[in-house]
């Protein structure tokens, strides 16, 4: 005998219609932020001739691209489970930042690229640090706001996208901020009248793609977690077997605990050993009492309870 609850999207108890409109709206204000902002950083760099500001102006455009798959992937995977799709679409979101992770190396290689060239090879004069100064400042301000945004909505609504997203944005802060610092270096050391000031700025562009390449590991490792099927959180499967602790005079025991994360919607099913004397309403009562009690526990759960009696217990 199994006891489940409902399959598909969360019921709207759990996940309201006002969430699921804050993850769209949080998406779309990503995504006019990243194209501002890549507009804004290109016309920096056509005027400054900087490969810092190159660099910040190609992880603003990969941003904005990834804002445009997360919008997508949030859209997704709010649409009920179907007949292809029976246990959802939240996977979506775990493809989407997946693919902005990868999207985060490739703005990686190509920083590192246009640096180590500019190191080697090309020593084009680098003019008026002081624009693109201020566009780094505008640059780190707007995301700062952006990204606090992203993780505010991520986090009440369990969104890999969106979290992802955000990090994305939170590291162009990190580094918008560390090319302000550099094209303010260079602004003064000019006046000092040292002639190699200008070799601040690739170094600084190599320093940006460090930071984005441990950031963009991190969005990689969670997304891929989620697609095979990784098990939930340890603290989360702690919490879990506490709760199942608790209720141990009321079932003999349990095994084939297994827990997983598909986007926002978290899934366990386990054996659950009852007295061979139960009755069947009696057993589905208790497994009823219990998914109520783990649906408490953790938001955005699907429980499935198999029953077997004491005497055919099977040890995992």
């Amino acid at each position: 005998m199994s006891s489940q609850t409902q399959g598909g999207w969360p019921p709207a108890s759990e996940l309201t219609r006002t969430a699921l409109d804050s993850k769209t709206g949080a998406a779309r204000a990503s995504v006019a932020s990243n194209a501002a902002l890549t507009a804004l950083k290109l016309g920096a760099w056509l005027v400054t001739s900087s490969v810092s500001v190159l660099s910040e102006a190609l992880h603003s455009g990969l941003d904005l691209v990834a804002a445009v798959m997360a919008l997508l992937a949030v859209r997704r995977s709010r649409t009920p489970a179907d007949a292809a799709h029976p246990f959802g679409h939240g996977k979506f979101e775990s493809l989407s930042g997946l693919a902005e992770g990868a999207l985060i190396l490739v703005a990686v290689a190509l920083i590192a690229w246009n640096a180590v060239e500019r190191l080697i090879y090309h020593h084009t004069a680098l003019l008026h640090p002081q624009i693109g100064a201020a566009v780094m400042a505008v640059s780190a301000l707007v995301n700062v706001f952006i990204s606090r945004l992203l993780f505010r909505v991520a986090k009440a609504t369990d969104s890999v996208a969106l979290e992802a997203d955000a990090w994305h944005l939170r590291t162009d802060v990190w580094t918008s901020a560390g090319v302000l610092g550099g094209l303010g270096a260079i602004a003064i050391v000019r006046r000092t009248g040292f002639s190699h000031a200008d070799i601040i700025d690739p170094l600084v562009a190599l320093g940006v793609a460090a930071v984005i390449a441990k950031a963009a590991w991190g969005i990689v490792c969670q997304s891929w977690d989620h697609l095979v099927d990784r098990s939930l959180p340890q603290e989360e499967i702690a919490a879990i077997e506490s709760l199942l602790r608790e209720h141990y005079p009321q079932f003999a025991s349990y095994h084939q605990l297994r827990t997983r994360k598909a986007g926002p919607q978290r899934y366990i099913d386990l054996h659950l050993v009852v007295p061979g004397e139960e009755s069947v309403s009696e057993a589905h009562a208790l497994c009823d009492h219990l998914e109520q009690e783990l649906r408490s526990l953790l938001p955005r759960l699907e429980v499935l309870i198999h029953v077997e009696p004491a005497s055919r217990e099977i040890h995992a």
